[in-house]
């Protein structure tokens, strides 16, 4: 039978961590349903699991120095009440589609991106964002880039000794503004077949300053496009969509499954950064108008 710890402290989670191997639990979101699952299949073998909601200092969002925390207990509903500038509004276009209401009440960011699902949807939004992790053990602390935080299929680099204690995000200038566009086959409770975050900064001309695309589930990790990035550099942002060619998203190796095609996911990759580009030129125009 699993044994069940609730720690107090984040120094006696970690050290529990450190002692035995344990399934870290923030939100429950993820853990319920995968253990009910292998349960389903006659699996009877669970880790044990660590209980971290109870730690205090966890949670909530605040801009400490250059850089916003999101504490690894901060809920996707915590997020979308956060007063956060628009660099923030493509995470919140994301926290709005994850699961129903409940889910958004107790699922975290920081277990979304811990569960390294290539359908997660916080994964492509902080690549966008260019955030790091901030991974805590008995020996102190690091920070990790989200670039490298996710290494493979459902695995991250965060060590057995580990847990994840915050999301950092640099601040950014006030022209910066992000979009997240999410393709499922239907609206809601949706698991993403394809999805788009990007950020994007403009110079006072209108010009592109500095631009962030990632994709989700279109390969093992979420990916950057990092040609097409380059290829905005100084263009205006109300040209942006049309800049987007097949070309860009060579980079994806998205899989042929029950959901759709890797030929499909590869041409809807390319249609929602178009779409993503478009919008975010809208929203520049509405809010100099």
């Amino acid at each position: 039978m699993a044994a069940y710890y609730r720690a107090r402290t984040l120094e006696e989670a970690l050290t529990l961590r450190r002692s035995r191997p344990v399934l870290v639990l923030a939100g429950g979101t993820d853990v319920y349903p995968a253990r009910a699952a292998r349960i389903g299949w006659g699996d009877l073998a669970h880790a044990d699991i660590l209980d971290i909601t109870t730690i205090p200092g966890l949670r909530g969002v605040a801009m400490v120095g250059d850089h916003w925390r999101i504490g690894a207990l901060t809920t996707w509903t915590d997020l979308l009440r956060a007063d956060l500038p628009p660099l923030f509004d493509g995470l919140k276009l994301a926290a709005r589609e994850v699961g129903g209401v409940q889910i958004q009440n107790r699922g975290t960011l920081a277990g979304n991106i811990c569960t390294a699902s290539p359908a997660g949807d916080g994964a492509p939004n902080l690549l966008a964002l260019d955030a790091r992790i901030e991974l805590a053990s008995l020996a102190g602390y690091r920070t990790v880039a989200m670039t490298d935080f996710i290494d493979g299929y459902r695995h991250t680099v965060c060590r057995a000794d580990e847990i994840v204690t915050a999301i950092l995000v640099p601040c950014a200038n006030s022209r910066a503004q992000s979009r997240f566009l999410k393709l499922g086959a239907r609206k809601y409770l949706v698991i993403s077949i394809v999805m788009v975050a990007g950020v994007v900064a403009t110079n006072a001309a209108g010009r592109i300053a500095a631009a962030r695309l990632a994709v989700g589930a279109c390969s093992v990790t979420p990916t950057r496009l990092l040609a097409l990035e380059a290829d905005l550099l100084g263009q205006p942002l109300a040209a942006a969509a049309d800049l987007a060619t097949p070309s860009h998203c060579e980079a994806l190796t998205p899989i042929d499954d029950i959901r759709g095609s890797a030929a499909y996911r590869r041409a809807a990759a390319l249609a929602l950064t178009r779409d993503l580009l478009s919008d975010l030129a809208r929203d520049a125009r509405r809010r100099a108008a």
